[in-house]
């Protein structure tokens, strides 16, 4: 039953290795919309079903409060984890459950840091 609702656990490496993804797919996970009061050891319950955790970081101050990142040891347990945690209850809260993408994360900062150049170029134009 279980390999039924998670096609992709019974799949041999083989198998796994004919399948193409989408270019977004990646082994790293930013998770929104978390409980401010979740911990750990619950991310690690949550996350630990679809496979082996490299990594799990919880945003803590007031910026990053309710997200997290999560790295997993393979790309197909993170396809997984996205699939099947997307949208799923979590103390009353519905978790986002993206693949992080390093370069949109950097295009907005380039972007926010061209406009911050902007601004300080009209400031001395206007004196």
């Amino acid at each position: 039953i279980f390999f039924r609702c998670f096609p992709l656990f019974a799949m041999s490496a083989r198998a796994r290795a004919n399948i193409r993804l989408p270019p977004e797919v990646c082994r790293s996970l930013f998770i929104r919309n978390l409980p401010y009061k979740i911990s750990s050891e619950e991310m690690y319950d949550i996350f630990g079903k679809f496979g082996g955790i490299r990594q799990i970081r919880i945003g803590v101050n007031t910026e990053t409060k309710g997200t997290a990142f999560v790295v997993y040891d393979d790309i197909f347990d993170a396809k997984n984890a996205v699939d099947h945690l997307n949208g799923f209850n979590v103390c009353g809260r519905y978790l986002i459950v993206l693949y992080y993408q390093q370069q949109r994360v950097q295009k907005k900062m380039d972007l926010k840091k061209k406009q911050d150049e902007l601004d300080a170029l009209r400031a001395k134009l206007n004196k």
